[in-house]
């Protein structure tokens, strides 16, 4: 029996025989547990053209035995099949890689002499890095913009074939493509080099694509930047050309809204306007300065952070800012976190050469070696408001997201094994106390970062003590029932990690506090009690922080709130606005006594119009503004505004005071 399966789009016919005799077939599980039998051989997309037009229209990849794949793979064994659509990840990803492709298509057609990089699918969107000499200005932009809708209305049929090393190398010589081939040097010896061509135009790439680019229909070109080939900034700087698409024009104008909005909560633009923090070329890249504003902000945090501590158990320690090398070689950061740390010293010539602290586990093991430890004392929590120092590449720096010099809220938790999943627990509530009071917790995801046992020059201990270590903290959060996801490399090199993830608001990923187990540097350091029985035992170490980097919560309670701090954090709570200059005596006054109650705030005595004064106020996002003028000054009354609702009516002073107390006090 003979079926033809009709491609939506490209006018193409699929044939094949379903029967029996010769043929081979194979059984596939559908969408709905759904098995049917076709021959060997069949694709995916054959699959869902045979399903309907509407799922093969809508396909973009597929998943095959849970791998994800490409449309064109051939089946050829019993399997289960999803066809994936753009609503899936996966399928969102190979959209946008085809995008990607058509960004790289528009370019070599506009402009010839452009060599071409990489161009990957994001979690916003895709890019492309090309070196040329053309700048992508946004004039530029359009252009290729225009040049990608031709490429899209003609419709070209995506193909996917495969060479030989050598073939592939000859290739690009051929077509000039440096980058190509450099990327093709570094394959292993006899690995199968995919390719996808789309009408005169051909990439290197591994996949997956959808099947034409006359599926893309709503994308748009949103940036360029520079970008160093490979991330190395002794290589050349390309232009990076960013962009992003969906099936639908209505859910691109949603994101470009979206986008928008980012632009105006971004921190690194609102907290300069906010004057919460500066930046000085003399100083240097990444060593931010706090303006009192956002000091204030970062000093109500750790205030916060430590009052709550201490009544949880964990004691203060103080320890240095550097040390000798000596310590950094027992705890291994020496030789597995050196490019990470700023020397101080010749390590060459130098008796002694000193480094500044990236973490402060290996000090705080100092204070517990102090005297003999006994299973009395366990657990023992020490915490510390640790100033640490880190020499990230130039390229990563961002605002106070990523920086050389931060402060952060650190621990370190010795403990017995029996004690140590109850301590574990302890310090992820303490965490998400925090991230609920400052209403983070809804935005934050988990991540159980492993090893990789393929790369283990990167970690100490053995295969036996990483398999240890993870399978009792896969017990734990198993046992909290923490739904994460696997980062396989991510660990710490001393131990595995729960990572708590949040993303800013451009969908940028980075990790906002961390808690590890760890049970190999306390034997490093020789840090041991007497249990029970009287033998000598190295205690489990949790490391861990609370609230994590003050900087990066700091730039994420600006995007969070777009500047407007709840009342309990903002810098200033209160702004007085006299209307003339007879009403300062009563301004003041009222100050004084709201500074008293430890209240922030301030008078704006300026000979301004009071329209004027209240502008300025809700610019830079004060939570209450009090007018005074002639009817105030007369019934010892105030007229209150409050941020995002205006005016709302007259109050004592005592009614105020107590209003906004009780804001303070619940962190509302």
């Amino acid at each position: 029996m003979e079926f033809v399966l009709l491609h939506p789009f490209l006018g193409m016919k699929f044939f094949y025989l379903k029967g029996y005799g010769d043929l081979i077939m194979v059984e596939i599980k559908l969408k709905g547990d759904v098995v049917k039998e076709f021959e060997s051989g069949i694709t995916p997309f054959e699959i869902a053209s045979g399903i309907g037009p509407g799922l093969a229209k809508a396909a973009c990849a597929a998943r095959i035995n849970g791998v994800d794949s490409d449309l064109r793979t051939k089946i050829d064994e019993d399997c289960a099949v999803d066809i994936l659509t753009f609503d899936d990840p996966y399928g969102k990803w190979t959209f946008r890689h085809t995008a990607s492709h058509i960004l790289a298509q528009a370019v070599k057609r506009l402009y010839p002499q452009t060599k071409l990089a990489i161009g990957p699918a994001i979690d916003t969107g895709f890019y492309y890095d090309f070196d040329t000499d053309v700048v992508f200005t946004a004039e530029v932009l359009a252009e290729i913009e225009t040049e990608m809708k031709k490429i899209v209305k003609e419709n070209l049929a995506i193909e996917r074939f495969t060479l030989t090393r050598d073939e592939a190398i000859d290739l690009f010589k051929k077509n000039n493509e440096p980058y190509k081939v450099e990327l093709i040097e570094d394959l292993p010896e006899g690995e199968e080099i995919s390719f996808y061509r789309q009408g005169e135009f051909c990439d290197l790439c591994a996949g997956s694509h959808v099947m034409s680019t006359g599926i893309i229909k709503a994308f748009k070109l949103t940036s360029a930047t520079g970008a160093y080939w490979r991330g190395d900034s002794t290589r050349k700087m390309l232009q990076r050309v960013y962009g992003t698409a969906f099936t639908k024009s209505s859910e691109l104008e949603e994101h470009l809204a979206a986008i928008e909005e980012a632009k105006k909560r971004d921190h690194n633009k609102l907290g300069r306007e906010l004057e919460l923090f500066t930046t000085s070329e003399l100083i240097g890249q990444g060593l931010p300065v706090m303006l009192p504003k956002g000091a204030r902000v970062i000093q109500l945090l750790q205030r916060f952070v430590e009052d709550e501590e201490q009544k949880r158990g964990w004691l203060l320690t103080k320890t240095p800012l550097m040390a000798k090398s000596d310590l950094y070689k027992i705890s291994g950061h020496w030789d597995h976190y050196q490019d990470g740390m700023f020397i101080i010293g010749n390590k060459e010539t130098d008796d002694e050469v000193f480094a500044l602290r990236p973490m402060t586990c290996p000090f705080q093991y100092q204070a517990y070696l102090n005297r003999n430890r006994s299973y009395r004392d366990l657990p023992l929590r020490y915490n510390e408001t640790s100033t640490l120092f880190r020499n990230e590449a130039s390229g990563e720096m961002h605002g106070l997201i990523r920086v050389r010099q931060f402060t952060i809220s650190e621990g370190h938790l010795m403990c017995t094994p029996d004690q140590l999943e109850n301590e574990f627990k302890a310090c992820l509530e303490l965490a998400i106390y925090f991230l609920k009071t400052l209403k983070l917790y809804d935005d934050v995801t988990y991540r159980f970062s492993q090893w990789d046992p393929d790369d283990t020059e990167k970690y100490i201990g053995t295969k036996e003590q990483w398999d240890e270590a993870q399978g009792i903290m896969k017990k734990i959060l198993d046992h909290l029932k923490i739904d994460y996801k696997i980062g396989v490399g991510e660990a710490a090199f001393y131990g595995p990690k729960l990572d708590i993830q949040i993303k800013n608001v451009h969908g940028k990923e980075d990790t906002l506090i961390t808690l590890q187990v760890d049970q190999m540097l306390a034997e490093k350091f020789g840090m041991e009690y007497v249990d029970k029985d009287g033998t000598k035992k190295n205690p489990y170490i949790i490391h861990r922080t609370s609230i994590g980097c003050y900087e990066r919560t700091l730039a994420l309670l600006i995007e969070k709130f777009a500047g407007a701090f709840p009342v309990w954090l903002a810098p200033e709570q209160v702004k007085i606005l006299p209307i003339a200059d007879r009403h300062h005596d009563y301004a003041y006054t009222i100050k004084q006594k709201l500074f008293d109650l430890g209240i922030r705030v301030e008078v704006d005595d300026r000979s301004e119009k009071i329209g004027y004064k209240i502008r300025e106020a809700q610019l830079m996002k004060i939570p209450y503004m009090l007018v005074v003028g002639d009817n105030e000054v007369e019934s010892n009354t105030i007229s209150v505004r409050r941020r995002g609702e205006g005016d709302i009516g007259s109050s004592s002073i005592d009614e105020f005071i107590k209003m906004i107390s009780k804001e303070i006090k619940e962190k509302i």
